[in-house]
């Protein structure tokens, strides 16, 4: 899987030009270039704002879900979001919606250590529970996460082919079987972040702070999120995990196991080209899931 080149012009002259033209008072501030990630390019502005730009076509529509439906739902959240502290129009410089967010103190999980990682069992699950509550009819769809697990059998196949050499087919398929042959999510749709992954997860001192990127935020089946925790913890905390996010049942967790190893071969993937980090999460990912005493 590539990391795909930007689609828009999001040089420092086109930020700082919007930054002046729009919010004047915030135009002089210092501004650093963070990270592109696959969809939004950051931003450092100042010391406590960072400005968020779609760089891709696919990313404008994500960020709009999250304009409209973050504010509603950060305040019933345990922990801080990248909710938009001002939100910027689209110019003649820039022709799209874009944000300018919370900077928050740290680094993300996919390099940063867990110093305490019972507690961040504890707190994350904390913070799933709160955000999984029904969605209304208006939420936003999106068809590669939340949705039945058989939707992304392609997908699967392509990262197992591909990944063959590095990884264990036989008991991974076995995970992935056992997944889509569980009963499916047959409540309501829920609220669900869409990718909370280790990079979207932002820890200080090794204690988890903030949960940025809403991008994905949609409703379906928590189960996809549920698959973070294999991706973030250690084996010895994912017990504790289950039991503090407390509403779960066997098929529950045999699909998040299934959309773990599902997104271990997505890392995996990206690792092997333009993320190493990525790489790393990946393995631990898919080696979580197959030490599980959940799994097939």
């Amino acid at each position: 899987m590539y990391w795909p080149e930007s689609d828009f012009d999001v040089s420092e002259r086109v930020v700082r030009s919007l930054v002046r033209d729009q919010f004047p008072d915030l135009g002089d501030r210092a501004l650093l270039h963070v990270a592109d990630g696959f969809d939004n390019t950051l931003w450092r502005l100042g010391d406590d704002l960072v400005v968020r730009l779609p760089r891709r076509k696919a990313g404008v529509a994500l960020l709009q879900n999250e304009v409209r439906w973050l504010p509603e739902l950060a305040p019933r959240l345990p922990l801080a979001t990248s909710v938009p502290v001002y939100v910027g129009r689209a110019s003649d410089g820039y022709p799209h919606l874009w944000v300018i967010t919370r900077w928050f103190e740290g680094e993300p999980l996919d390099t940063a250590p867990l110093n305490r990682p019972d507690q961040t069992a504890r707190v994350f699950a904390q913070f799933l529970r709160a955000l999984h509550q029904p969605a209304p009819h208006d939420a936003p769809v999106n068809h590669v996460r939340g949705v039945a697990l058989v939707a992304m059998a392609d997908a699967f196949e392509e990262r197992l082919a591909s990944l063959r050499a590095l990884v264990d087919v036989a008991r991974l398929r076995r995970v992935w079987d056992a997944a889509i042959d569980a009963a499916p999510w047959s409540l309501p749709p829920v609220w669900i972040h869409g990718d909370p992954h280790p990079a979207n997860l932002i820890a200080l001192e090794g204690e988890l702070r903030a949960v940025v990127d809403f991008g994905d935020i949609c409703a379906g089946d928590p189960a996809s999120d549920l698959a973070t925790a294999w991706m973030l913890l250690p084996e010895e905390s994912l017990e504790l995990f289950l039991e503090s996010y407390a509403d779960h049942d066997v098929d529950l967790v045999t699909r998040a196991l299934g959309w773990a190893v599902l997104f271990g071969l997505f890392f995996l993937e990206i690792g092997l080209g333009a993320r190493p980090t990525y790489r790393t999460v990946g393995l631990a990912t898919l080696r979580r899931a197959l030490a599980s005493p959940h799994s097939p």
